[in-house]
């Protein structure tokens, strides 16, 4: 079988996109300062690889390209209780049904039967209303105040598993993008925690356009692929929506032969999600979209993302945008020169 082909053929094999990683490299915690990660630049078309410091994006994105990012919000998706007994609870908040009715994970499960209550202060209080899937919890919350602003003081941000400690008060702040502004996901948009104020309004200064889209992060961004035939991999559905302003002007500006740039997986999902024949249209949805190679992308033209896991839907997405080889050289590269990984790790521009 010729190499292409057999290259072809292997790409479709989740064990394709493993590679050792030392625990180590795992990051624990964020850098002081978000724009003091290192940088990889990745040369879509070479493979060419450089290092550099996040702060060089303002050299590396160029006046007139289109910075597209996600406006999502991480809630403090993880609340501790206790039943009426006295007997510990934990929900982890997954969708949002109603405004006080959600859709959650549950521990222990076989404590928490429909009717069952649960208090986590004088003030705010929930009841087990039905059961979800894959035993999950319907739950109604009960408060008389604001129920966010309940949640923001009872709950603690949803850090991801690789994260080997408990989520701190500081958290609330450094798992959160600077434009965060749209309550929803439990997990963060990680490539757009390393830009600051400074450096999009150095961007703006320089004639980038910055636009928003909205992904709302679900569980599923941490979900193993289970089937060796990736093909087979079904995504969990996430809620995103397009404004017709921002489809407008990214068709635009794509006409224009502008570069559309986007930061993080999440907003190269929504974009993708939303393209038809091309052209981006507007709207809110529920995506499924499964990106990997052999996909053609339709919208974006370059790519701002953290390093991710082993066989992760993610390195398929960006094994896709940059070629799949070209990713797993860079990643080498990365392991031997000892970048910070996943979420509070370094960042990667593929231009």
């Amino acid at each position: 079988m010729p190499y292409s082909q057999t290259l072809k053929t292997s790409l479709t094999k989740k064990s394709s996109y493993y590679y050792e990683l030392p625990e180590k490299l795992i990051a624990q915690y964020p850098v002081e300062n978000r724009s003091e990660s290192r940088l990889m630049f990745l040369n879509k078309k070479t493979g060419e690889v450089s290092h550099k410091k996040f702060t060089d994006i303002l050299a590396l994105i160029k006046k007139d390209d289109v910075l597209v990012i996600n406006n999502t919000k991480v809630i403090p998706a993880r609340l501790f209780g206790h039943k009426p007994t006295g007997a510990k609870i934990e929900v982890f908040l997954l969708n949002q049904i109603e405004e006080k009715k959600w859709e959650c994970l549950v521990r222990p499960g076989r404590k928490l039967p429909i009717g069952a209550e649960i208090i986590f202060s004088e003030n705010f209080k929930a009841k087990i209303v039905d059961y979800a899937e894959e035993g999950g919890r319907i739950v109604q919350f009960f408060c008389k105040d604001d129920f966010w602003s309940l949640l923001e003081i009872a709950g603690n941000m949803p850090l991801p598993p690789y994260i080997k400690r408990e989520a701190e008060e500081k958290d609330k702040e450094t798992y959160q993008t600077v434009y965060a502004e749209q309550n929803g996901s439990v997990a963060a948009p990680t490539a757009g925690l390393h830009f600051t104020e400074e450096i999009f309004a150095s961007l703006k200064e320089k004639g980038v356009e910055i636009l928003e889209v909205m992904l709302h992060v679900g569980l599923g961004t941490f979900r193993p692929v289970k089937t060796d035939d990736i093909t087979f991999h079904k995504m969990h559905s996430e809620f995103c929506r397009i404004s017709p302003e921002t489809a407008e002007k990214i068709n635009k500006y794509k006409a224009e032969g502008r570069k559309i740039i986007a930061v993080g997986t999440t907003t190269t999902r929504t974009l993708e999600s939303f393209a038809k024949n091309g052209i981006l249209q507007s709207g809110a949805h529920q995506t499924e979209i499964f990106i990997y190679p052999g996909k053609k992308f339709q919208i974006i033209d370059g790519l701002i993302t953290n390093f991710h896991m082993p066989e992760s839907t993610l390195l398929m997405l960006i094994s896709a945008f940059a070629g799949y080889e070209n990713i797993m050289n860079a990643y080498k590269i990365a392991v031997n020169e000892k970048y910070r990984f996943f979420s509070y790790g370094d960042s990667m521009a593929i231009l």
